[in-house]
C-alpha cells in the first residue's frame, strides 16, 4: 500500500529546478506547523546538500549498506524540515541492482509514519531508480517549464507512468513562468497534447513565477526570501496541494487545484 503522506517531485529533464521546489515545499511545510521530511532520491546527481550548503554525517547508501538504520540519517535544517540525503557523484547508487532498488523503495515507508509529509525528489526522466520510487508515491507532482524539450520530456513521463502507474495521475507545476498567465498557457500545451495522445490531461497544480533570487540562493547554497516572487508561489502550493496543517496533528487533505495560479 502506498502511504497517501510520500508525495513524488518529478521532471522529465534536469535544469527545470525540481529540486530547488522540493526544498521549497518542505520549508512551506515546515513553516506551516507540518513535520516534514525531504528524501533525495535522485541517486548519483543527489544535490539537496549541496543546494544547501550542508555536509550530512550519514545519507542513503548508508542506510542501503545497513550501517545507519533511516532514523538516524536524519538531518534537521535550521528551516524545520528533515532530510535523508543521497551522495552526488556516486555511480554505484545510479546503477542499483534490482535487489538495491526494491530496499531503497522501502526507506521512505518505513519513516512516513515519523512524518506529516514525506517529499522524494525523483532523477529527472524515467529510469528504473525513478520509476520504482515511484510506486511508494502516493501522489505526484510533475515540474515542467516553458521549454519545448521540457514539455516534450514532461510528456514522455506522463506516457510511461500512464502505463504502468495508471493510478498514480500526476499533477503539473510548471515553475520558471514569466507571468502566471504564461504558465496556464504552458500548462495548457501540455494538457492538450496528454489529452489528444494519452487520452487523460493532467490538471494544474501551480505555477511558480521566474525569480532572479533563486539563481543567487542556489549560487550562495542557501534558501532565498520568503518574501519573492517565486516562495510566495512555492508557499500557496504547498497550502492548496497539501491541504492546512492540524495544529499537532497530521492533516492529509489535498485539495483539486486544477484552477491554481489565478
Amino acid at each position: 500500500m502506498r502511504p497517501n503522506n510520500i508525495v513524488a517531485i518529478a521532471s522529465g529533464k534536469g535544469g527545470v529546478g525540481k529540486t530547488w521546489l522540493a526544498i521549497s515545499l518542505a520549508r512551506a511545510l515546515a513553516l506551516s506547523g507540518r513535520r516534514a521530511l525531504l528524501f533525495d532520491g535522485d541517486l548519483g546527481l543527489a544535490n539537496i546538500d549541496v543546494q544547501l550548503g550542508l555536509h550530512p554525517r550519514h545519507d542513503i547508501a548508508d542506510i542501503l549498506a545497513g550501517r545507519v538504520a533511516p532514523e538516524d540519517a536524519v538531518l534537521h535544517h535550521e528551516a524545520g524540515f528533515d532530510i535523508l540525503a543521497g551522495r552526488s557523484g556516486n555511480a554505484a547508487l545510479a546503477s542499483l541492482p534490482e535487489t538495491m532498488l526494491a530496499a531503497l523503495a522501502t526507506v521512505p515507508g518505513l519513516i512516513a509514519d515519523r512524518y506529516d509529509t514525506v517529499i522524494v525528489d525523483l532523477a529527472a526522466g524515467v529510469d528504473a531508480t525513478m520509476r520504482r520510487l515511484t510506486t511508494v508515491a502516493g501522489s505526484m507532482l510533475l515540474v515542467a517549464t516553458a521549454e519545448p524539450t521540457s514539455l516534450t520530456d514532461a510528456y514522455a513521463v506522463l506516457k510511461r507512468l500512464g502505463r504502468e502507474c495508471p493510478a498514480l495521475d500526476p499533477a503539473i507545476v510548471i515553475n520558471m513562468a514569466g507571468s502566471l498567465a504564461g504558465g496556464r498557457a504552458t500548462h495548457s500545451t501540455l494538457a492538450r497534447a496528454a489529452s489528444r495522445f494519452l487520452g487523460r490531461a493532467p490538471r494544474l497544480a501551480g505555477i511558480i513565477r521566474r525569480d532572479p533570487a533563486v539563481l543567487t540562493a542556489i549560487r550562495r547554497q542557501t534558501l532565498p526570501p520568503l518574501a519573492t516572487a517565486a516562495c510566495e508561489d512555492a508557499t500557496a502550493l504547498a497550502n492548496a496541494w497539501f491541504g492546512a496543517a492540524e495544529h499537532g496533528g497530521r492533516s492529509t487533505s489535498r485539495r483539486d487545484v486544477a484552477a491554481a495560479g489565478r
